[in-house]
């Protein structure tokens, strides 16, 4: 909640993005070596189901990595929702920011011209 209050999300989701891949290719590859066989195969494959891309040049055949690769396609999925919902937020605020200063500057124009009549009136009274 810390982040969501300080606009910090972003940076965060992209470190747990970074974190995700990085375990998830360790996972992958003490789990199924022989279609994993390097960690470098391994992270690249879980950089792209985290994507939601999916190339196919790495396919877990074994039920432990086939399991791993849905548990990989749900987070990817996530990530992208809270990406999408974070730009949409951020778009929504700078249009309320920007109305709320047009509002303020109405209400500032409004306050001078009541100043203005009240002026007037007070003259008019003393006449």
């Amino acid at each position: 909640m810390l982040a969501v209050r300080q606009r910090r999300v972003f940076p965060y989701l992209v470190g747990v993005i970074a974190l995700t891949s990085i375990l998830t290719g360790i996972i992958a590859h003490v789990i199924d070596r022989k279609d994993f066989p390097s960690f470098g195969i391994a992270v690249w494959w879980a950089v792209v189901t985290l994507g939601t891309v999916g190339y196919g040049d790495v396919v877990p055949h074994t039920t432990w990595g086939r399991v791993l690769g849905g548990v990989v396609i749900i987070c990817g999925v996530t990530f992208i929702s809270f990406l999408i919902a974070i730009v949409t937020s951020l778009f929504i605020d700078a249009g309320r920011d920007a109305e709320k200063e047009a509002q303020d500057a109405r209400h500032a124009e409004t306050i001078e011209l009541l100043r203005q009549m009240n002026a007037r009136l007070e003259a008019l009274e003393r006449s």
